[in-house]
């Protein structure tokens, strides 16, 4: 079974059974072949171990909490690149564990991980512009920034990180309760891989964008964005078969799309270059 059927199969069976880390490093096996899967989730029980070997007989979640933090983000330095958010290691479990520099999202499926093994119900957000991490208690939930070293974050800080990404007028009137909505780990999943396509995107290397749009799209089949960035992949590549058929399959699905007029053109672009090239 190839490390694409493996993922898909993974993330398409029931969420319970899905083992999240398992499903971060299969992404990041398309690009290290030779990754040990099971080494690496080993490293996460050890360190998950260590943290466990700090606490008391008995700990509430935020001793646990407080324990993780210093053990992760201190003692072991694990940090957010910021000075290289967009480097695409950033976005591999691997590397992250490797390296000790991760992205929010990366980051959080660490300390998810290491939380699932401590007992620890947290749960993953998909904070517009910064994936986050809350924890039910027993006087309400917290939400924590691994990305900033575990760090609690109220609604103000919270408010602060939309205007930041995005400008006021953008989220005002949008439910703070909503964007806290937790993610499914198969949506965690699907964010990693569009995350990582964007950034091969972005920066024009055609040919690792490829197959992670095609793990995507093994995914979700008929999702119109993902199609119409395919055949962009493929139209970069000199794939002109593969461009023509996702920009029509694109039209397809989303028939009443901003874009039409541009896609259309660029269907008749292609299709005359596809006669010439016969």
């Amino acid at each position: 079974m190839s490390i694409t059927e493996r993922l898909k199969v993974l993330v398409k069976g029931p969420e319970g059974d899905l083992d999240l880390a398992e499903g971060a490093l299969l992404i990041a096996k398309q690009t290290y072949p030779d990754l040990d899967v099971a080494c690496y989730l080993d490293r996460i029980e050890k360190l998950a171990a260590n943290v466990r070997a700090g606490l008391g007989k008995v700990s509430s979640s935020t001793d646990v909490i407080c324990r993780l933090n210093h053990y992760l983000f201190t003692e072991e330095g694990f940090e957010g690149n910021r000075e290289n958010y967009y480097d695409p290691r950033n976005a591999f479990l691997n590397d992250v564990l490797d390296r000790k520099l991760g992205v929010p999202i990366t980051l959080s499926i660490l300390y998810m991980e290491i939380g699932r093994r401590l007992g620890l119900p947290l749960k993953g957000v998909s904070f517009p512009g910064h994936f986050l991490v809350k924890l039910p208690t027993q006087s309400g939930e917290i939400v924590l920034d691994p990305f900033s070293g575990g760090i609690p974050l109220n609604n103000a800080d919270l408010r602060n990180q939309l205007t930041f990404a995005y400008g006021q007028q953008h989220w005002l009137g949008v439910s703070m309760e909503r964007m806290l909505m937790p993610a499914g780990k198969r949506e965690i999943l699907i964010r990693m891989l569009r995350n990582l396509k964007s950034i091969y995107m972005q920066q024009e290397d055609w040919s690792k964008a490829l197959p992670v749009a095609d793990t995507i799209l093994a995914i979700l089949p008929t999702h119109p964005i993902e199609v119409k960035d395919l055949a962009q992949i493929y139209e970069n590549l000199g794939y002109t078969k593969g461009a023509l058929k996702n920009y029509k399959m694109y039209l397809h699905l989303l028939p009443s799309a901003d874009d039409v007029k541009e896609i259309r053109q660029r269907v008749e672009n292609l299709s005359r270059c596809e006669i010439r090239l016969h």
